[in-house]
């Protein structure tokens, strides 16, 4: 019979998320985790088998943290465009609110390794396409609730704002002026 173990799984991806976030999965060593974690070298590997399930177990925690955040917004009060600009609006105040300006864990990843390797895509493509189910409903909604009109395609309306919602979070690395990043929530917003 093995040791049980003496850690908190959860607390141990919280803490390797902010290593990959701020690092990148290539640019962060097994050192950098083990250091952040407070696990040694073999706990990390037999807990997760390598560094590269250790992500794909941050990615998955990422986006479920961060659904759970959108679905928040997309379920709250207010009219179809109140929420999505709402759910814009808080990116943009993460974004120029992060010094470090990390950006979205999932666009880094899609960048970083999404073309290269498709566990990595697969991951960040079913966490896209979850949220842009979610937006796709609630413009179904609003269009239901006579909120969005009628001939709006709630596909591709949808497609449309994932699209700006995630450029935004690009758009966030490197642009300071507000009002710009405001602008592409109004462009996104005008189709509506």
């Amino acid at each position: 019979m093995g040791r049980p173990r003496e850690f908190d799984d959860a607390a141990v991806v919280d803490a390797a998320m902010e290593v990959f976030w701020s690092k990148g999965y290539e640019s962060t060593s097994t050192e950098d985790l083990c250091v952040r974690t407070g696990l040694g070298r073999g706990s990390l590997y037999n807990a997760f088998g390598s560094k590269h399930g250790l992500y794909e177990r941050v990615l998955r925690r990422y986006a479920e943290v961060g659904f759970g955040l959108q679905a928040e917004i997309l379920d709250g009060p207010g009219t179809v465009k109140e929420r999505l600009r709402a759910l814009m609006i808080d990116v943009i105040d993460t974004d120029l609110g992060d010094p470090a300006k990390r950006g979205c864990l999932a666009v880094n990843a899609a960048v970083d390794a999404g073309g290269t390797d498709a566990v990595v895509a697969d991951q960040v493509l079913r966490q896209f396409s979850r949220f842009e189910a979610a937006v796709r409903e609630v413009i179904a909604r609003g269009q239901r609730d006579g909120e969005v009109a009628t001939d709006v395609n709630p596909l591709v309306a949808a497609r449309l704002f994932v699209s700006a919602y995630y450029g935004l979070r690009v758009l966030g690395k490197v642009v300071h002026d507000r009002r710009v990043l405001e602008d592409v929530v109004e462009g996104a917003l005008a189709r509506l």
